[in-house]
């Protein structure tokens, strides 16, 4: 789609965090857009990196992942913009348009609950107190969702297993949820409301 405009071009792709920043010590381009969800690697973290080792590249995040959930975590994190990779491909070649001339980008909806949850001194939304858990604590959670185990998201995000135990215990507390059976159901029951997204 990019690649279709005749003043943009696609210089490079990669496949995960540690390519993706390889990439763009070599390529050095003038945006990089990246998704968050990452096979292998977490898209959040990536952003914090290049924002750290690549202060003047503007980022834009396109994913199939709910802008609700995710849309200021990615701006916290250093991103300039997010677009859901479902939206018009005016609207994708908008966003980057925009980023690129040193803007931010928020679809209009995203926008009316930033200054809703501004205005009433906190954020809202569809899916209570999940925007209060920390980017580790929504990952861990998210990995719940998709049935894995405490050892299992241990390997994944190569950390101890009482630290995963410590971030579901966070969860739990932070989500009002009295065990982990209700812990799981509710993980569950999100990841199934992203995947209708």
């Amino acid at each position: 789609m990019i690649d279709q405009e005749s003043d943009l071009k696609v210089c490079g792709q990669a496949d995960g965090g540690p390519r993706a920043l390889s990439a763009i010590s070599t390529l050095k381009p003038d945006l990089v857009v990246v998704d968050i969800a990452l096979k292998g690697s977490n898209g959040m973290e990536l952003i914090k990196k290049i924002k750290a080792l690549h202060p003047d590249v503007p980022v834009l995040v396109l994913s199939v992942m709910d802008e609700a959930l995710f849309a200021e975590r990615a701006l916290r994190a250093g991103a300039k913009g997010y677009v859901m990779k479902q939206a018009p491909s005016e609207e994708v070649m908008g966003a980057i348009r925009r980023v690129l001339r040193g803007g931010r980008y928020l679809s209009r909806k995203m926008q009316e609950r930033m200054i809703e949850n501004l205005a009433n001194g906190g954020p809202g939304g569809s899916a209570p107190g999940i925007e209060r858990l920390s980017d580790r604590e929504l990952e861990v959670f998210q990995l719940v969702g998709r049935g894995c185990g405490t050892r299992e998201i241990a390997e994944q995000l190569r950390l101890s297993i009482k630290t995963i135990e410590t971030y579901r215990a966070h969860i739990k507390e932070k989500l009002k949820l009295r065990n982990g059976m209700e812990l799981i159901r509710s993980a569950m029951k999100t990841a199934s409301e992203q995947e209708q997204l």
